[in-house]
């Protein structure tokens, strides 16, 4: 999954539009874009939403954070309908990821689904503290899938009055976006990047989903249809990429004793590793 399209819970309307582009997933979203009123009818549309026939789009759901006591009723209304993933957002650390997979665990069996059928999707830097527990993931939960930034609820948190200046991320945040990169490396799940809050420049969003792929993000966050194919573009290895990939897998394929010469360069095992991954991502794509 490159591409992760986030849809309000309550807009039947968008989810339609959203299921109709080449988003690899769909998060439907119970927290920040429903108002705190609309939650029970948020709840009841998003399980309307999952008992819709399936496409090849995965679905997930945003969850509220668990300092709102929301996230049980959330999870109860939403779990008979087997979506693919929770996405929890403001997560302090694995103790919540650990807390949030015995609840799936439970809701699993009473919803008659195959235990660990759901995944998580860790929203990871959304508060102070969670920075400090982001190297702490690795083995919290076969549920976890991936973790992803975020720079807007940060915001808040550290007190601060933005997170970009001239459109680069300031230090503080930058310092997020990397612990969550490194976390997600060191549990061997998929890193995924903040969404892009520029909804019309497309050059920009284009930049940014080129710079997360470039820096090791498997995934990128989205908040309007516009952007989807877009980003699905940034993380598809382009065809320079995938032909020096596959010389070296073929220079390894042979006798080799750990290190090979290319057009010069000598090439060794990380790149190996880094040549796989390349024709990994280039055909599921």
């Amino acid at each position: 999954m490159r591409t992760l399209l986030f849809v309000p819970g309550d807009s039947p309307r968008k989810f339609a539009r959203a299921r109709q582009t080449a988003a690899d997933a769909l998060i439907l979203d119970l927290e920040d874009s429903v108002a705190a009123e609309e939650k029970p009818r948020a709840r009841e549309q998003t399980a309307a939403m999952l008992r819709e026939e399936r496409g090849a789009q995965k679905l997930f759901v945003r969850v509220n954070a668990f300092d709102t006591g929301l996230t049980a009723r959330d999870l109860a209304a939403v779990l008979p309908y087997a979506p693919d993933g929770i996405a929890l957002p403001k997560c302090g650390g694995p103790e919540q990821v650990e807390r949030l997979s015995h609840m799936l665990d439970a809701l699993e069996v009473a919803a008659g689904l195959e235990p660990g059928h759901t995944r998580i999707l860790a929203i990871a830097t959304e508060t102070a503290d969670s920075l400090f527990n982001l190297g702490r993931y690795k083995g919290c939960s076969p549920r976890l899938w991936g973790l992803m930034w975020g720079a807007e609820d940060l915001i808040a948190s550290l007190g601060a009055t933005t997170n970009r200046e001239g459109g680069i991320l300031l230090d503080s945040f930058r310092l997020a976006r990397t612990l969550c990169l490194a976390g997600a490396a060191a549990a061997g799940v998929v890193a995924v990047d903040t969404v892009a809050t520029t909804i019309d420049d497309l050059d920009a969003v284009a930049e940014e989903a080129r710079a997360a792929r470039r820096d090791g993000f498997r995934a990128k966050g989205i908040i309007h249809p516009k952007h989807v194919e877009v980003v699905n573009t940034a993380f598809r290895p382009t065809e320079g990429e995938i032909a020096w990939a596959r010389r070296i897998v073929e220079a390894f394929a042979g006798d080799c004793t750990g290190v090979v010469k290319i057009d010069g360069q000598m090439i060794d095992k990380p790149h190996l590793r880094a040549a796989e991954k390349i024709l990994e991502s280039a055909a599921l794509q």
